[in-house]
């Protein structure tokens, strides 16, 4: 038995007869955040040296990249929607699997690091990419749902915040991690097609670390209880597919889609930093450094302000604070300045609709479907974005990187104005069989309700 399993017990919660004591940040999510952010540090290591090695050592073009790259959202969102279902499937004792599945996932992603070692080719990394990214895709939904159940309903954007925050200090330790081992390895910072002892050792050291997350899931993240219902038939895939006709859901679904149609991805920003403002490629993989620093400052803080004021409203202030960062890239200001600035409009946009969108998503959505919900929005978003990965690269190699943004900069401005008129205020929407008061107002911010019971 796990460390972590011996504490949870599957028995039924004994009567509440005192005062309920309210947690805004449960145990459980901060065992996630742990796993999350060893993780992180293990992928950001491989995702902040892979487009400098794939485009200047391999020779990629600007449309291969935007397919390799398109692939880690892509598959992430094919298999994203049956690791949420599979996650809500209840095992022999009547709990929900959320663990075991999330489990699964991160134990994929990390087998992935040693074949990184053992492959030198466009294909075989693509090939790679997609096993790792099947795993974050299966991982994403159960661990989000987790934190969702295990915090109060008016809580849930902080919650998501401090998880958030935790995950990407890992992303602010693994491009510095990476860029301290090339230079320890005395690896070239620009694969030359034949010496890649440097990158061997930040997949090595990427796989150790990746393995380290594993473990601290398996002993120190907690089971959910079982459900105050055993005896309620589980949801069958076609429930989870159906859950798109909650209005809620469904409205959410559809923003993110457009939203994420017309968000450029984070590797593509990263190299029009460094070809517009002239930056040294050997400060390249430093570049995720700025977003991240900013992601981690801001992600508490905004996650409780969309407690307050609205977590839609604030989804969206965030996709107008990208646009922001889209314009200060395409204006005429250079130097180290604009860099910054534009890194932590970047951060900023993150920490203002990540976790944001995974707590709104969850006030739509039973308590019984939480994984498969979750799965849905973020199945959208990730296709999404896949489409636009692709469609980013066509247009650089066609019209140049400068004219790409702006032409995605004018589209989102368009999808931010049409998503506002998908969310506007309405009258609140009741979701059949969902923990009281966790349906959110108009604004998507739940009302307080009692706590619930952590798993």
């Amino acid at each position: 038995m796990y460390v972590a399993d011996s504490r949870t017990s599957n028995a039924p919660a004994a009567p509440v007869t005192g005062p309920v004591r309210r947690v805004a940040v449960p145990g459980t999510v901060l065992a996630l955040g742990a796993v999350s952010l060893v993780t992180d540090v293990s992928s950001e290591m491989v995702t902040a040296v892979l487009p400098l090695y794939l485009l200047t050592g391999l020779g990629l073009s600007p449309l291969g990249f935007g397919l390799l790259d398109g692939i880690q959202n892509g598959f992430s969102a094919l298999v994203r929607l049956a690791g949420g279902h599979l996650a809500d499937r209840r095992g022999r004792d009547g709990a929900a699997r959320h663990k075991a599945v999330a489990a699964v996932g991160y134990g994929l992603s990390a087998l992935c690091r040693p074949l990184l070692l053992l492959v030198h080719t466009v294909p075989l990394i693509g090939a790679v990419i997609a096993v790792d990214r099947t795993g974050k895709g299966l991982r994403t939904a159960p661990r989000d749902a987790m934190i969702s159940l295990a915090t109060e309903p008016a809580h849930r954007g902080r919650a998501f915040g401090v998880h958030r925050a935790m995950d990407t200090a890992g992303a602010l330790l693994g491009p510095l991690t990476a860029f301290l081992v090339l230079r320890l390895a005395g690896g070239p910072m620009l694969a030359d097609g034949g010496e890649h002892h440097g990158y061997d050792a930040v997949f090595t050291v990427s796989a150790c670390v990746a393995a380290l997350g594993v473990l601290i899931l398996l002993l120190f993240v907690p089971n959910r209880q079982r459900p105050d219902d055993p005896s309620a038939p589980a949801p069958t895939l076609r429930d989870s597919l159906t859950l798109l006709r909650l209005p809620g859901l469904r409205r959410l679904t559809l923003c993110a889609v457009l939203l994420g149609l017309t968000t450029v991805s984070d590797s593509f920003l990263y190299l029009l930093v460094q070809r517009r403002l002239g930056l040294s490629v050997n400060l390249f993989p430093l570049l995720p450094l700025g977003t991240a620093a900013a992601f981690l400052l801001l992600a508490v803080p905004l996650g409780a302000l969309a407690d307050r004021i609205g977590r839609h409203r604030l989804f969206l202030a965030g996709h107008g604070v990208l646009l922001l960062g889209y314009g200060v890239l395409l204006s005429p200001l250079r130097g180290l300045p604009t860099v910054v600035c534009v890194l932590v409009l970047h951060g900023a946009f993150y920490a203002a609709t990540d976790g944001v969108l995974a707590a709104a998503a969850a006030d739509a959505v039973p308590a019984e479907q939480r994984g498969a919900g979750l799965a849905l929005v973020g199945t959208g978003q990730a296709s999404a974005r896949f489409a636009c990965s692709l469609l980013f690269g066509a247009l650089w190699g066609a019209v140049g990187g400068p004219s790409a943004l702006g032409w995605s900069a004018g589209a989102l401005a368009l999808c931010v104005l049409g998503a506002a008129a998908v969310l506007r205020p309405s009258a609140p929407l009741a979701v059949p069989g969902a923990e009281p008061l966790a349906v959110p107002d108009p604004e998507g911010v739940a009302a307080p309700a009692a706590a619930e019971e952590s798993p």
